[in-house]
């Protein structure tokens, strides 16, 4: 199992680690931790670079077998780091991984920006969140509503998340055991009933000490949501029976 260090910080880019294992194609590597975010809740992987320390704790220039690029990142237990250089790193080889810094913070954004959209159409149209997928320059939000909406409501989502976003809350991760986020937190924000019973443990994603919200995601966010930027929707469609897909992207 890797040490899934972007659940704690989703701030780090750069971080020291060991191979674990390699592909027998040679295509992916398992590291003993990792800051590369696998793809899952709607966000995607990160990307970046693999580099080889040499004996002296150098990670040295980029040169062939010693820099390899990481094109995909996935597994929930076991992180898999698909990788592009040539022969690649042996078991045991001390690595230092680059995340491709803007495309997370991109998607930190995105994420935190979801979580508030999410909340406001609970609260104010009391559609539950379906689905989501977050890309670096787009989000798309799902939710249940059989009532479509008009252009005034899509106005009105715009200026009350731009209103939460502008208020500066903090957002904050921490983990909970599943007894205690079943009893204290809201279930329709958090979906724990989604979870299969094997998790017992739940990371929470907290925004404004749990007044805007509070809901169980394993994503990375920014620190608060004045650095998200300024939320615009884009459009909506129907996305099903009984559900509306809104469109939204962020401005700086």
């Amino acid at each position: 199992m890797t040490e899934k260090r972007y659940l704690t910080n989703s701030t780090v880019t750069e971080f020291e680690a060991t191979v674990e294992a390699v592909a027998d194609d040679g295509s992916s590597v398992v590291l003993d931790g990792t800051h590369f975010y696998p793809t899952g809740g709607g966000q995607p992987h990160d990307t970046g670079e693999l580099r080889k320390v040499d004996d002296s704790g150098d990670a040295g220039d980029e040169a062939p077998n010693r820099a390899w690029r990481v094109t995909d990142v996935s597994g929930r237990q076991t992180v898999h780091h698909a990788i592009e250089g040539g022969e690649p790193p042996a078991p045991g080889t001390r690595v230092v991984g680059e995340l491709d810094a803007d495309r997370r913070r991109a998607h930190s954004r995105y994420h935190t920006a979801q979580h508030v959209l999410s909340a406001v159409l609970l609260d104010e149209y009391g559609a539950e969140t379906t689905g989501n997928q977050l890309y670096a320059d787009r989000a798309r939000l799902d939710c249940a509503r059989d009532q479509r909406f008009d252009d005034t409501d899509l106005a009105d989502l715009e200026v009350a998340v731009n209103d939460v976003l502008d208020a500066g809350h903090d957002v904050e991760w921490y983990t909970l055991d599943r007894e205690t986020a079943e009893t204290e937190l809201d279930p329709e924000r958090t979906r724990l009933d989604l979870l299969p019973d094997s998790v017992t443990e739940v990371r929470i994603v907290d925004i404004g000490g749990g007044d805007v919200d509070r809901t169980a995601c394993a994503g990375t966010h920014v620190g608060n949501t004045a650095d998200v930027g300024e939320f615009v929707v884009t459009g909506r469609e129907t996305a099903g029976s009984g559900e509306e897909r809104v469109r939204f992207e962020l401005r700086d």
